[in-house]
């Protein structure tokens, strides 16, 4: 019986060997199948290279087959670069396939950074050619690629850079693409976005430490305005100004968090921003210790945290849209000085209410208590505006009721001829009248029966056809909407947008 073992395998290894080890599919009919028929890589930068694309490649006959020849066609070009099966190269030879399986092809592109403008953006197309049993078949590759400008350079992702402004001017450009890696901190600098500006800065998970406010951050890509530093955005109606991440393919479109956001800190002032479109970031824009900053025709969405932070700030937004942000679309800490005029703060689908304010800021995540904390005085007026959205209350307000003692900070809030939603607010101490003259007058307290929006699911803030919100504002100088549509002068809309008829 010992015997019987060896002499069995002894038999299976002769067996195996006497297989043909070329016993391929050789007919002229076999044809490969391929998960898509084109390579679309949407809109890649110059130089930066695209995300990578995968094609699978299936052999469906049940005996192997071997693929004489994968190549790109037009191979002098440099256009596009491919791994087959793991094996990188332009051309590969004699790749075997079994019975019924698959294999995997990785392609990417990179854009010659050389081409004229004239050609930006411009379409790169080639193709993936398969030879096998003396057939030809074919993937066609394209890719919309275009120059940028990249700063300070593709490799500074996860580094901290400063321009040397000296007190000059960072001009920001039209022309081509801006395309800002790592953290870029504008020291000294005045910085001026050309009207159709396109900004788009590189994220990435880069830990980083923040002494002063003794907090970590998680994300690379952010725009730091320090030391007397002033950001102009000069974006028009027909021009706006884009500010969003460096992922152009469609799966990114409206994917929050990709980069971390505009900071504008250390009592930098007359920042002045003009039709601006800023998403796909952690945060809007941040602006704390005693930042000033004007904020006009603007919208700030898919953003993974508040659109909008001030802390201890003066800000004033006009016609400006907040929507789809991961958590407050307009959120207000330690006090500050805050006008909202023809605004429209959207939050659906988020545990947190559109608009939160409170002149307290707590100086440790302490779940127990706030201490240390520091207060300062609020005073925040909306007009004309909207603060809606899917929850019972879409307003939170916090006092902090003298957290130093003997130092009372008020919070001096008023909203005028807006619509807004609020609950449970109504049953906190200090706000049982929060509809009287001095608070909330002339309001409506909106709910899920009423129409305000055109299709909030949509991401559409467009007045509905009945919306509450028409002719319910107050007519002041403002005569134009975010859209540049003429407000009625008698009888305006509440909220950014003016219904068109």
């Amino acid at each position: 019986m010992k015997y019987l073992l060896p002499i069995f395998a002894l038999i299976l290894m002769l067996n195996y060997s006497c297989k043909p080890t070329d016993d391929f599919n050789t007919g002229s009919g076999v044809m490969l199948g391929f998960s898509v028929d084109t390579l679309h890589f949407d809109t890649v930068f110059t130089e930066l290279g695209s995300a990578t694309r995968i094609l699978k490649v299936y052999n469906r006959e049940k005996k192997d087959i071997k693929i004489s020849k994968i190549s790109i066609q037009n191979e002098s070009t440099n256009f596009y670069k491919i791994n087959v099966d793991g094996i990188p190269g332009n051309v590969a030879t004699d790749i075997e396939i079994a019975g019924n399986d698959s294999m995997y092809i990785f392609a990417e592109v990179t854009i010659d950074p050389d081409q004229p403008l004239s050609n930006s953006p411009f379409v790169i197309e080639d193709y993936l050619v398969f030879e096998i049993n003396g057939n030809t078949q074919k993937v066609l590759l394209e890719a919309w690629g275009q120059n940028a400008n990249y700063f300070p350079d593709r490799y500074n992702g996860g580094s901290v850079v400063q321009p040397g402004c000296g007190g000059g001017e960072f001009l920001i450009t039209n022309e081509k693409p801006w395309v800002f890696y790592g953290s870029v901190i504008f020291n000294n600098c005045k910085v001026v976005v050309e009207e159709g500006a396109r900004i788009h800065v590189h994220g990435g998970i880069v830990p980083t430490f923040d002494a002063d406010s003794m907090r970590t951050f998680y994300n690379d890509g952010r725009l730091i305005f320090v030391g007397g530093s002033t950001l102009t955005v000069n974006g028009t109606q027909d021009n706006p100004v884009i500010m969003e991440g460096d992922r152009l393919e469609e799966s990114f479109g409206e994917i929050p968090g990709q980069w971390f956001g505009v900071l504008l800190i250390d009592e930098t002032k007359n920042h002045d921003i003009n039709h601006l479109e800023l998403k796909n970031s952690i945060v809007g824009i941040y602006a704390d210790s005693s930042v000033e900053v004007s904020i006009k025709s603007s919208k700030i969405y898919n953003t993974s945290n508040a659109g909008l932070i001030g802390i201890h700030s003066k800000i004033d937004a006009t016609n400006c849209l907040f929507y789809n942000n991961g958590s407050n679309a307009v959120r207000f800490l330690y006090g500050g000085d805050y006008n909202f005029t023809y605004c429209t703060l959207a939050s659906y689908g988020v545990d947190a209410p559109a608009l939160s304010m409170t002149n307290l800021l707590c100086g440790s995540d302490d779940p127990l208590g706030c201490s240390p904390c520091f207060e300062y005085r609020l005073i925040a007026n909306f007009k004309n505006s909207i603060i809606f959205g899917s929850r019972r209350d879409e307003i939170s307000i916090v006092d902090g009721d003298a957290c130093v003692e003997g130092l009372p900070n008020p919070i001096n809030y008023k909203f005028e001829d807006c619509i807004v939603r609020v609950d449970e607010l109504l049953e906190q101490e200090g706000f049982e009248n929060f509809f009287d003259f001095e608070n909330c007058s002339p309001c409506q307290n909106a709910d899920n029966n009423d129409a305000v929006f055109e299709d909030p699911n949509e991401d559409i803030y467009y007045l509905d056809t009945l919306s509450i919100a028409e002719m319910k504002a107050a007519p002041i100088s403002i005569v134009k909407d975010l859209d540049g549509n003429l407000r009625d002068a008698d009888l305006p809309d509440v909220g950014c947008y003016e219904y068109q008829y």
